[in-house]
Formats: structure tokens, C-alpha cells, sequence
């Protein structure tokens, strides 16, 4: 474990570390950052973060847990509420200690569940990303949800910078779009009955990336008309139309190179980023076969073993 100064932790990201100060609001350059909290209503708010040290050793110890249930295969109800990350932040801090243990990130997953939300973000590990025509091995899948996606793959980096990155300037950063399907897992035995927030710290579900080939001239696509079938086993279980979430998904690549740069160290060459469901959360079992058929965007299939 890596021992932690008693003045203030040691957040690590991908790329480096920042700070979060004990005794105050987390500050960088003398100004406050905020975070977002939940309401009642499970609406995020914007806190300002505060951790102490034995707030750190509980989220460290959520993270462990959270671990553990996932490599033994073991899931949990929920976590102990004392364990229970409070707001976004916390949730964060959580996924991204479980990331250590998966070591490179190869990308994020990005979504809203309404066109008006305020997005969230989740590490994907780069082991954990696969081509198209994949098979799916290894006792940690478990829960085996699926979800068809769109994802881009970065060109250029976008490092962290005073001024926010525009629309078009990240759009000219993409170098494909692609076809895709998220593999959900999870530590809990029902993600809906558990806390939102544990959800969201078990790495927001995430449990593989699977891409089909890229788009050409994806730019030319109107993805409101955009339809979309998940199939398993041969059999059409969702079939949608413009059903991205998030409404206008591509807001949510200028959202993850700003807001989210102070995380992820900025986006980089090669990143893998996928932008949320369009067919909700399908379940698969041991041994099925899956496809995610867009109707221009072309498809991404897998099998579990």
C-alpha cells in the first residue's frame, strides 16, 4: 500500500498525481474546486470536497471490497454504509484506487441519463478492451450485461489547458468512430437495489469495451434517426431509434476534455472513449453470442466463453 503523507493524500490518475487537502476544500492554484453531490431527488449538485485521513482509509477500504466481490465472484448487497462513498468525488476516488489494480487505462466511459444531466466517468482498463469478434473468458464475468454504444478513438492528445476546448476542436481530435459494446459487471448482486453512488465507485459497472471496425464519414451520420438492434443468441432482445441517453451524446467528449481533465490528465492519442447506451441493459449467460447492429455505424459482436 502506499503510504500517505498525514497532511494530505496522494490522489493518483493515469498520468500523475494531484493533491487533496485535509484540512480544506480541495484547492489548486488558490481556487476551490467543486464537485457534484446527490440529492434526494438523485439530481448531482455542486459540494465542495472535503476528505480527512480516516475518510480516505474508508474509501480505500470500499475500493478492496469492491475488489474482492469482483475476483472471487462473490457479489455483495451493497456497501457498509459507513463505507459508502457520500458524493461523486468520493465515488471517483474509489474507481480510480480500483483502477491500480487493473494498472493501464486504455480509455473512459462517458454518459448522462438525461439530454439535460450532468455527465459522469468511469476508467476502462486497457486490458479489458477487445476487437469485434472477441470471446469473453475468465470467471470475472459473472453479471455479463451488455449495452451497444458508440465509441471514437482519440488522434491528437488534448492536454489540460486554461481555456476550455470547443466542440470542434475535440471532434478534429477524433481520429474513428466506431460501433460498440460495453460488457457491464459488477461486485453487487442487484446494481438497482444498491446505493447509487456504490454503483457508480464500482467502476460505474464497467467490465469490457468491445469495438467493431471504424465509421466512415461518420460525421455525415444523423444519429437522432440512428436505429439500433442488441441480439443474443440470434434473437433481437432491444431495438431503438436515437437512443443515446444523453440526447446529444457528442457533448459529452468537450465535457470529459474539460471538466474531466483535471482527472484524466487530458485525453490522449489512442483513447478509447464510449458515450453511453442506446439499448439499456441486456443480460447475457455463459456461452451466448451477442451483436450490436447499427443501422449506419455497422456492428461489434462477442461470445462469452
Amino acid at each position: 500500500m502506499v503510504p500517505f503523507p498525514a497532511a494530505e493524500a496522494v490522489y493518483k490518475t493515469r498520468l500523475g498525481c494531484y493533491w487533496l487537502h485535509y484540512a480544506a476544500a480541495w484547492e489548486l492554484d488558490g481556487q476551490v474546486l467543486k464537485d457534484c453531490g446527490e440529492t434526494e431527488m438523485g439530481e448531482l449538485v455542486q459540494t465542495v470536497w472535503m476528505i480527512n485521513s480516516a475518510q480516505e482509509r474508508q474509501l480505500m477500504d470500499a475500493a478492496d471490497m469492491l475488489l474482492d466481490a469482483r475476483r472471487t465472484c462473490k457479489p455483495i448487497m451493497d456497501l457498509p454504509e459507513d463505507l459508502r462513498p457520500n458524493n461523486l468525488e468520493e465515488a471517483y476516488f474509489v474507481q480510480d484506487r480500483m483502477s491500480w489494480a487493473y494498472e493501464a487505462i486504455g480509455g473512459w466511459k462517458i454518459g448522462a441519463p438525461t439530454p439535460d444531466a450532468t455527465p459522469s466517468f468511469a476508467p476502462m482498463p486497457a486490458a479489458w478492451i477487445s476487437c469485434s469478434g472477441c470471446e469473453m473468458r475468465g470467471l470475472t464475468h459473472r453479471y455479463r450485461g451488455l449495452e451497444a454504444e458508440i465509441a471514437f478513438k482519440m488522434g491528437k492528445d488534448l492536454p489540460p489547458r486554461a481555456t476550455p476546448y470547443t466542440r470542434e476542436e475535440v471532434i478534429a481530435a477524433i481520429a474513428s468512430c466506431h460501433p460498440a459494446i460495453e460488457v457491464l459487471e459488477t461486485a453487487l448482486v442487484d446494481p438497482a437495489q444498491a446505493s447509487k453512488l456504490t454503483s457508480i465507485a464500482d467502476l460505474a459497472m464497467h467490465g469490457g469495451f468491445v469495438y467493431g471496425e471504424a465509421v466512415p464519414d461518420w460525421q455525415s451520420i444523423d444519429f437522432t434517426k440512428e436505429s439500433v438492434t442488441l441480439a443474443v443468441d440470434g434473437t433481437v432482445r432491444v431495438e431503438r431509434t436515437g437512443s443515446n441517453t444523453s440526447g446529444d451524446f457528442l457533448r459529452l467528449l468537450p465535457y470529459l476534455a474539460n471538466e474531466g481533465a483535471t482527472r484524466t490528465e487530458g485525453l490522449k492519442k489512442g483513447d478509447w472513449i464510449t458515450t453511453g447506451s442506446w439499448t439499456g441493459n441486456t443480460l447475457a449467460t455463459a456461452g451466448s453470442a451477442a451483436e450490436a447492429r447499427f443501422s449506419t455505424a455497422g456492428r461489434a459482436y462477442l461470445r462469452f466463453a
